[in-house]
């Protein structure tokens, strides 16, 4: 390829002198490119790009060349647009087939429209999640050993005769002995998109303080004997437990958006980082058309359906603010997965039965095995970290 591209390039400067010699046996020598010195022939140098005019314009003809710069971008900006939201599978189709000049480079748009979609929620004061803390009043059952229990929510009555699960141990509390008053469980309730301080806290000073008096000791392999010391290990974990279990849980018993700070800082990183495993993932998935879909076609089309996620989760985070968060989430999972399939059958050129069996399985291994345990880090990260 490169003695050819010599040989091309070679060729095409000796018909550029060609040229420039005919122009002046007619009396009309070439000028020279002010920028690389070869001979111009045309309004725009063929070696370097650079156009004939002079930058020593009227402030006219500055003007009128700002006003076209502007309207051939906004108009590249929006062909893209209609491309990426009503032609699924167009932009990787138009990059597979060279037809790049119409659209917005697919990393660029990623990139735009990722920043769009966190500068709106933080310009609008939205948080992705919210996660409010429920205390539910419980009561501990003691055996004769002074072993506490708490009634187990997962037991079932027809179970046959298996007593043992109507209770699950308690922590065992400081001291070994339990605090006095009411004991509670802790759940938490979800919002995705509200508005940050739309929901308090729902605990009363009173539950706050008994949920930081609720923090257990723990005992590694010695629990239930009495006079037992802790060792080094034991202290080690029962810290690391108190700090950051105990102390997530109070952070966000006294501010539901405590995690949305940590999420918006890594929900970023982390999808960008899943962009060439979902490449990966079409790569294996298509293998027998490699020699037509190269890996970099994958990774753009991985780029546009992960572009047209932000801007689900976008309009997702507006419609948010007027109907039900269950609506709203079957909205999201429904135009994503629309959009995909559609996008697929386009690009690939499969048949429907077989663009919907590797959709199937691309989104599931992907969802299960990538983005929910990734997402699931980042939560758990920010709950214990934050």
């Amino acid at each position: 390829m490169s003695d050819l591209g010599a040989i091309l390039e070679t060729g095409a400067a000796a018909g550029i002198e060609l040229a420039a010699s005919k122009l002046a046996e007619g009396g009309h020598p070439a000028e020279k490119c002010p920028n690389c010195g070869a001979p111009m022939i045309g309004p725009y140098c063929a070696v370097c790009g650079q156009e004939r005019d002079t930058h020593r314009r009227s402030v006219y003809g500055l003007v009128g060349d700002l006003i076209e710069d502007i309207v051939s971008f906004d108009s590249r900006i929006l062909r893209t647009a209609r491309a990426l939201l009503l032609q699924p599978g167009e932009l990787p189709e138009a990059f597979r087939e060279g037809r790049t000049r119409r659209y917005v480079p697919a990393l660029r748009l990623y990139f735009f429209v990722s920043l769009i979609f966190f500068l709106v929620l933080g310009v609008a004061h939205i948080a992705i999640l919210q996660l409010q803390v429920v205390a539910t009043p419980v009561k501990v059952i003691y055996d004769a050993h002074g072993n506490a229990f708490l009634p187990n929510p997962a037991y079932d009555k027809s179970d046959a005769g298996d007593s043992d699960m109507k209770f699950m141990p308690k922590l065992i509390p400081l001291a070994k002995k339990d605090v006095p008053g009411p004991h509670f469980t802790f759940s938490t309730k979800s919002y995705f998109f509200a508005p940050i301080g739309a929901h308090k806290s729902a605990l009363s000073p009173a539950v706050m303080d008994r949920l930081k008096k609720q923090q257990p000791v723990i005992v590694m392999g010695n629990a239930g004997k009495e006079g037992t010391k802790q060792n080094a290990t034991d202290k080690a974990v029962e810290g690391w437990i108190k700090t950051h279990v105990f102390g997530g849980i109070q952070r966000l018993a006294a501010d539901p958006a405590e995690l949305n700070e940590p999420l918006t800082n890594w929900i970023p990183r982390v999808l960008f980082l899943l962009l060439p495993l979902y490449a990966l993932l079409l790569a294996a998935f298509y293998w027998r058309q490699r020699k037509k879909f190269f890996l970099v076609d994958h990774l753009i089309f991985s780029l546009s359906v992960h572009t047209f996620t932000f801007v689900a989760l976008l309009a997702a985070a507006g419609l948010a603010q007027l109907v039900a968060g269950e609506w709203v989430f079957w909205f999201l999972l429904a135009s994503i997965g629309v959009y995909v399939l559609l996008s697929l059958k386009r690009f690939y050129g499969q048949s429907w039965f077989w663009t919907g069996l590797k959709f199937v399985f691309i989104s599931g291994i992907y969802t299960l095995f990538f983005l929910l345990p990734s997402l699931g880090a980042v939560i758990a990260y920010g709950f214990l970290y934050s």
